[in-house]
């Protein structure tokens, strides 16, 4: 693998790499005023996002559009990745980190829970193999290390998990950085989670659509979580198609906008 390729970091920025719900936007097959709209907002690809930090970029979750995400923002090299969940929008784009190994000298730090572990060795059992293998590069090289509900570091940074209820049978974890938090697919915040959420300087949040959802805030629950909690400035994400960038970001609070694929938020 040539290594001159490039590699670019952007030190103090949290990304988002994707702000869709689990299909994207566009949906398939959809001719809604969202889906075929030409405002470049409305297009969504699935939920991930990537930090630069003081020792190397960040991944949160391997969307399945992860390889046309860091393509898009120009990005060549990921030198850790943190997952919120399991589920395959978050998770089904692991197969793309495939080429880091090769620039970082080393297999991928993968920081999950031990039931996300679970699941990627299932989803990608070709990935922890014991036969020799054909050749470099012919399937990830992880290394996976265990997070729960303790605060631990990663490339220089402390990291603090936010425990989340997504539905009746998913436990999700957001995470502080400093003074930003992120926190997809969540229905619910429990009040150990919002005090751990309180002074920050930016909260990314999930708000599916105006209407109740089973698993995901919709707007009226997100906003009302955000008037608790009083950041600074909040982007709601994890968007579906029912979400028009500008019509609803005209109805919603100076303080609140949609994030967006592309959005840059310096980290303070």
């Amino acid at each position: 693998m040539p290594h001159s390729l490039k590699t670019i970091s952007f030190p103090g920025e949290f990304i988002v790499l994707g702000s869709g719900t689990s299909v994207g936007v566009p949906a398939i097959g959809c001719g809604c005023d969202v889906c075929t709209s030409s405002n470049p907002r409305n297009n969504r690809s699935r939920s991930s996002a990537i930090l630069g930090l003081p020792g190397g970029n960040l991944l949160i979750d391997t969307a399945p559009d992860l390889r046309t995400q860091l393509l898009r923002e120009g990005i060549g090299v990921v030198h850790s990745v943190l997952f919120t969940h399991e589920h395959a929008d978050h998770l089904h784009g692991m197969d793309d980190i495939r080429l880091f190994p090769f620039m970082i000298g080393r297999p991928v730090p993968v920081y999950a829970t031990e039931h996300v572990q679970s699941r990627i060795r299932r989803v990608f059992d070709y990935a922890f193999e014991k036969r020799e293998p054909t050749h470099m590069g012919a399937a990830p090289q992880l290394e996976l290390i265990r997070i729960d509900d303790t605060p631990f570091e990663v490339l220089g940074t402390h990291i603090t998990p936010i425990p989340l209820i997504h539905g009746p049978y998913c436990r999700v974890y957001g995470f502080r950085f400093g003074n930003l938090a992120y926190c997809t697919d969540t229905n619910q915040i429990e009040s150990g989670s919002m005090d751990l959420l309180h002074g920050l300087d930016t909260l990314i949040l999930d708000a599916l659509r105006y209407t109740p959802h089973p698993t995901h805030f919709c707007i009226e629950e997100a906003l009302a979580i955000i008037e608790q909690l009083k950041p600074k400035k909040a982007y709601l994400t994890h968007l579906s198609h029912e979400i028009d960038y500008e019509k609803v970001n005209a109805r919603l609070p100076s303080s609140v906008r949609l994030a967006y694929d592309g959005l840059r938020i310096p980290l303070t």
